[in-house]
């Protein structure tokens, strides 16, 4: 049983381990993602810097400027931008 315990807690170590990381480099592409669709889409932004997820394709993005942007798919399927 020792063992077990000692594997269990290993296991669980190791994927926080290795899990951190690739959070963080989701996080970038996300930010780098919404850059580009705001920017796609002809509005003001320069660079977010911080992105909250509201639902299923649906985020609020906060720029380096202070303009706030909700992205989101429209019914037809569409990526919209709407300033928040």
């Amino acid at each position: 049983m020792n063992k077990r315990v000692k594997a269990l807690a290993l296991m669980v170590v190791m994927t926080t381990f290795f899990t951190g990381p690739s959070l963080a480099a989701e996080d970038a592409a996300l930010l780098k993602d919404m850059t580009s669709v705001i920017a796609l889409l002809g509005l003001p932004c320069g660079q977010v810097v911080s992105v909250t997820k509201k639902g299923d394709n649906d985020h609020i993005a906060t720029c380096k400027d202070g303009n706030r942007y909700r992205v989101f798919l429209n019914a037809e399927g569409r990526v919209v931008a709407q300033k928040q």
